[in-house]
């Protein structure tokens, strides 16, 4: 997929494009993406990036990051991706200047949107409006009850399955691996740590069991409370795996919530609570 910053940088191609945040590219915005995929022209994404909502004011905790956003529409069949950077300027601009700016610019005959997408300033742009301009727009129905905010409230109850179905693929945390306290090898379970990246959300304090680069993995989401934590942190024992993760990106996939963190009156007690969570994770499955 050819990922641009600026129009001038993908140029003028007969293209159909999906415009939207797509934010947790859930099965709401596939279905946007599909009626791009479908109009027959070379399938494309607008999307922007910081969430719009935070050049307003309203922090957002985003279910994706910009490069997971990326890969998940890249598997969805996008060919290209003008990724625009959402700021005042951007916001402040005429509906219709934005379309002759951005769509016509990337050589959009066709454009799908959600039907309530709305666009430019005071957002009064409208699919209504790029009909008068002579887009061949394709209204996508909102899909009952699949919205980015409400993956976010399940993933903060730690309704990892419902999100999922949502989703369409199971809920996700990612960050970079680096070195924590290294407990977890001296009692025969090396986890990865994580560092997300702030703005992302991360769910549910819990065990989780899921996994990570093809494997299962046996996930907590917590402040290690049997040795008196107080920092939340996202670590994963990859089942059956030796090797030196320290530095990499890690995607991790939560397919089911195990139980609560919890305290032990000895390291027996919490080893063998890690052991049962290892068994639970290899007879675990996929959500759908």
């Amino acid at each position: 997929m050819i990922v641009a910053h600026q129009p001038e940088e993908l140029g003028s191609s007969s293209r159909a494009v999906a415009i939207g945040t797509f934010d947790g590219v859930h099965r709401g915005h596939l279905r946007v993406i599909e009626a791009a995929r479908t109009a027959g022209s070379r399938p494309a994404v607008v999307t922007f990036d910081p969430h719009p909502r935070t050049v307003f004011g309203s922090p957002v905790e985003l279910l994706t990051t910009l490069d997971r956003r990326l890969e998940l529409l890249e598997a969805a069949g996008v060919e290209d991706a003008l990724v625009l950077r959402f700021d005042e300027e951007l916001a402040a601009l005429e509906p219709a200047e934005f379309a002759e700016r951005v769509l016509r610019r990337i050589g959009a005959g066709a454009v799908a949107a959600g039907e309530g997408f709305r666009f430019g300033r005071e957002r009064a742009g409208d699919l209504g409006l790029l009909e008068r301009l002579g887009f061949d727009v394709r209204r996508v129905p909102i899909v009952d009850g699949v919205s980015s905010s409400r993956v976010r409230a399940l993933l903060a109850a730690g309704e990892v399955g419902q999100a999922a179905a949502l989703l369409g693929r199971p809920a996700e945390v990612e960050g970079i691996v680096v070195h924590g306290d290294h407990r977890g090898r001296l009692l025969g379970f090396p986890t990865a740590n994580l560092a997300t990246p702030p703005d992302l959300l991360v769910p549910s304090l819990g065990i989780y069991a899921g996994a990570a680069l093809g494997r299962r993995a046996a996930i907590s989401i917590g402040t290690n409370p049997h040795y008196g934590g107080t920092t939340r942190r996202a670590e994963a024992f990859l089942l059956d795996f030796d090797g030196d993760l320290y530095g990499r990106r890690l995607v991790l996939e939560l397919w089911q919530r195990l139980r609560d963190e919890a305290a032990y009156d000895s390291e027996a007690e919490l080893v063998a609570a890690i052991e049962r969570d290892v068994e639970q994770t290899r007879a675990s499955e996929r959500p759908a």
